[in-house]
């Protein structure tokens, strides 16, 4: 009933913007209204790999894969690949993949739980989506139109399939904003190809949807004002001589040693204000700390566009406290008044990312408002500054508020990287959804509201599991007290 209210209400507010005119921007015929990516679009930029979309070698001399179909091809501007097993269950599983960088060659990833999905009997599918750059609007339409085909694409290739009984998808990066998003109320109203998915699986995921983009901000915003060199205005000018005066101002040798241990006092201070912005005090932020600044600091220069996929800034750190003596929930310290009552703020453009009428919104929303009573399972790992923890508190919020509190789990795992998981972490995080959603057995998950839950030097053991790490650096993580799986 919540669901069917809000979803009521939600068209309400899209037929009232609609008939004022504000949803297509301006109709000039001399005013050309297209963001860059339209404009990228339109001129054919994006091209599929199609050698790419070709298949990997999964154990083809294990029998039970003799028989699995696997085809791959083009939609509607976005490459696939589709996998069934000879045994299917009747269900569909989606997969999104992660942020693809700027270039034309459209690609695909298989999930990493593909072996566990086809032992299981599931088939999946995986799209390309039509477009790179941060364009998550192509991300859900062309993961829903690839599903919505599946039937078809099975046809055309010689296996008939009754429809799929259940759909479930799962992302990771940005593919977890594209599942977040996916199951969303209000893209149920909106989208062009909506797809009713019964459980859904966002690992390491912009759970936050713009707020990721506020968090990059507040982060250069932050590294100038600790240093010095706080900037006038939003977007900052000059942004790579500050940025240069902050790598002297806050490291001993920023080349060499990017490191908590290489930092001065002052830089002692930003340290704070970053863990305190990625999700407050946890295991594993010390080791991760170093490897993400020549990363972040390359956002310093943005103008609050998402390089283009808006024409307007969506920016906003009007809704961010900056902490270096205190934790989320107590009261600021004089000096850390100061400094907040001091730093510029980045304020959005109104209706930048409005409801449009022709689909999606061109950043597609995580409001957590489901449009149905489903669950879902979450992983992140402690140490990632590039999607912080920060974006999974953000959802857990929002979904608390919204009264989908109880349709969430969410999970931390002791790694430094971005999505670094283990593959016993992909599968054991995906079956626990789908156990779920199956059995009405609801897993366990951390709480990521509870700053001294968080803070606790065994936070994320319960979930790490030992296996093949994705990154190096995991052998050097902090041993856990108490036993891991």
């Amino acid at each position: 009933m919540n669901a069917l209210k809000k979803s009521a209400l939600l068209g309400l507010t899209i037929s009232a913007v609609a008939l004022s005119g504000c949803l297509g921007g301006d109709s000039s015929n001399d005013v050309d209204t297209r963001t860059d990516q339209q404009r990228r679009i339109d001129t054919g930029y994006f091209v599929v790999d199609e050698e790419q979309l070709a298949f990997t070698a999964l154990s083809p001399d294990v029998p039970a894969y003799a028989n699995t179909s696997r085809w791959t091809g083009v939609l509607d501007g976005a490459g696939y690949r589709v996998e069934v097993p000879e045994n299917w269950n009747g269900q569909l599983v989606m997969w999104a993949h992660g942020f693809r960088g700027e270039g034309p060659d459209l690609t695909v990833d298989s999930p990493p739980m593909r072996k566990y999905l086809l032992d299981n009997g599931y088939a999946w599918a995986a799209s390309t989506y039509s477009t790179n750059y941060y364009d998550v609007r192509a991300g859900v339409e062309d993961t829903n139109a690839l599903a919505l085909a599946f039937n078809d694409i099975a046809t055309q290739n010689g296996r008939s399939l009754a429809a799929p009984t259940k759909y479930y998808i799962a992302g990771a990066s940005m593919g977890g904003h594209v599942a977040g998003a996916a199951i969303e109320a209000e893209t149920q109203q909106t989208a062009n190809n909506f797809v009713p998915y019964a459980g859904a699986n966002p690992m390491c995921g912009v759970m936050g949807d713009t707020e990721l983009f506020d968090y990059f901000t507040a982060y250069s915003l932050s590294l100038f004002e600790v240093a010095g060199v706080g900037a006038d205005s939003f977007p900052v000018e000059d942004s790579e001589a500050r940025l240069e005066a902050a790598r002297e101002a806050l490291w001993v040798d920023y080349e060499n040693n990017k490191n908590a241990n290489g930092l001065t006092p002052l830089g002692g201070q930003f340290y704070a204000i970053l863990q305190n912005l990625s999700g407050g005090p946890r295991p594993i932020y010390p080791l991760s700390f170093g490897s993400f600044q020549d990363l972040l600091q390359g956002f310093a220069g943005s103008d609050g566009t998402i390089t283009g996929i808006l024409n307007e800034s969506v920016a906003d750190t009007t809704n961010i406290t900056y902490r270096f003596q205190t934790v989320r929930g107590q009261p600021l310290t004089p000096a850390e008044q100061a400094f907040n009552n001091s730093i510029v703020q980045a304020q959005p453009t109104p209706g930048a990312n409005a409801l449009r009428d022709d689909g999606l919104r061109w950043i597609p929303k995580v409001n957590g408002e489901l449009y149905a009573d489903i669950p879902v399972v979450t992983a992140h790992t402690l140490g990632d500054l590039f999607v912080p923890i920060r974006m999974q508190q953000v959802y857990r919020e929002r979904m608390e508020s919204n009264g989908f509190g109880d349709n969430l789990v969410q999970r931390a795992v002791r790694a430094p990287g971005h999505c670094d998981f283990s593959l016993a972490e992909w599968t054991q995080t995906f079956d626990a959804m789908i156990q779920w959603e199956q059995n009405g057995t609801k897993p366990a998950g951390d709480d990521l509201l509870d700053p001294a839950a968080m803070a606790d030097p065994d936070f994320g053991c319960e979930y790490t599991i030992d296996g093949v790490p994705q990154t190096t650096m995991r052998a050097f993580m902090p041993a856990c007290s108490i036993a891991t799986p």
